[in-house]
């Protein structure tokens, strides 16, 4: 523990003030929606993290010697390696077949959400790095297997580089307008459309032209505009998402309605109707002040061809240039992405193993994933979709 500073171990986001949290995350560079209170704290009340779960929540606070609130992050206890999107399934089958126990873990991340973005919240640098020793040194007394925080701003991923964590890299797509510093931005979608190669702009309206001759059209509701039902009827589409490919959906109707009330400004709802009647829903969450736009969540009651591309990608891109918002971020994984004109972004993550056989193995592999991700990135970026460098 730094000199200056007092840790708190608490159970929940919740157990401190939205005002307390929100002040921190305010005034942390780079933070996102996701580490708003009303966001983690949702996540506890409607159940979608805590008993049960697998995802046991715990809040790391350090508190100045006046006793105000200087640095905090919500931690999980996790007891497997589901929700997070930075695999690590083969180090905990590696630990186990030497009979050692990989779980529980300790992750620093935002349940459910691959987001990059500043995870330690601090009124100030020397707080966050802090609060991140911190972490370490609560890691290595309590006999975690290992440490693990993920989608980490660049500041972050430096400090934990200097406490010897191991890095990580991970390719995620978004969409940029302009797609390259410097370059002109598109001003409308016809745009966007027209500096994609000629078969990838071709696929684009074949799609589009398929939902429109299903006879299904879109409405874009923000905010206070998303009632009650319109919840209840996307997190239909989203069980139904889950149920199609045989999992169990991460997040409830509960949350859902929370955050719909808490967090309105940040809501974007994408609803596919036709004939009057909903037949699917896409959430983006907005940041008013970055204009970004993350795409999170779809569903659909009725199999259309192309509406998901449609709805989860064209929609919001479109509303995004109409709306100035300046990048959309479609999620993890999915190479199929870059035929929509997203692009490779890396994303970094950092790990730290307390077996010290398992550390150096981690690290050898580590290494090598690196040198091939790089390599795959540099290939990715000679694939973009552009008719000529942007």
């Amino acid at each position: 523990m730094d000199e200056d500073f007092r840790t708190e171990l608490l159970d929940r986001v919740g157990a401190l003030s939205a005002a307390e949290w929100d002040g921190l995350a305010q005034a942390t560079p780079g933070t996102t929606p996701f580490q708003r209170h009303a966001w983690l704290s949702a996540l506890e009340r409607g159940g979608c993290v805590g008993a049960g779960t697998g995802w046991q929540p715990v809040v790391l606070a350090l508190r100045d010697r006046g006793g105000q609130l200087a640095a905090a992050c919500a931690l999980y206890v996790k007891s497997h390696s589901y929700g997070e999107y930075v695999f690590d399934w083969a180090w905990a089958r590696a630990y186990e077949e030497h009979g050692l126990p990989y779980y529980p873990k300790l992750l620093l991340a935002v349940p459910f959400t691959p987001v990059g973005g500043a995870k330690l919240l601090g009124r100030d640098a020397t707080a966050r790095m802090a609060l991140l020793r911190s972490i370490l040194a609560v890691a290595k007394r309590s006999g975690f297997s290992s440490f693990h925080a993920l989608f980490l701003d660049p500041q972050e991923a430096q400090w934990a580089d200097a406490l010897r964590l191991l890095p990580r890299t991970t390719i995620q797509f978004h969409w940029r307008n302009p797609p390259i510093e410097g370059a002109a931005p598109w001003p409308d979608f016809a745009a966007f459309l027209a500096s994609l190669r000629h078969d990838k702009r071709k696929k684009i309206r074949q799609e589009q032209r398929q939902v429109r001759d299903a006879g299904v059209g879109f409405r874009m509701l923000h905010g206070t505009e998303i009632t009650a039902a319109d919840w209840a009827f996307f997190t239909r589409c989203y069980d139904t998402t889950y149920a199609l490919h045989g999992s169990t959906p991460y997040l409830n109707p509960a949350f859902f309605q929370t955050i719909g009330k808490e967090m309105p400004a940040h809501c974007l709802l994408f609803k596919a109707e036709r004939d009057g009647k909903p037949v699917a829903s896409s959430l983006v969450l907005l940041d008013p002040q970055t204009r970004i736009a993350y795409g999170r969540y779809w569903g659909a009651v009725e199999q259309i061809p192309s509406l998901h591309f449609d709805a989860c990608y064209y929609q919001p891109i479109a509303w995004c240039l109409e709306h100035g918002y300046t990048t959309f971020e479609g999620g993890a994984q999915g190479e199929h992405k870059m035929a929509r004109g997203l692009q490779p972004v890396a994303t970094q993550s950092a790990h730290w193993l307390a077996q010290p056989q398992f550390a150096r193995a981690v690290e050898d592999y580590l290494e090598r994933e690196s040198a091939a991700l790089a390599d795959h990135q540099r290939s990715l970026q000679e694939r973009l979709p552009f008719r000529e460098a942007q």
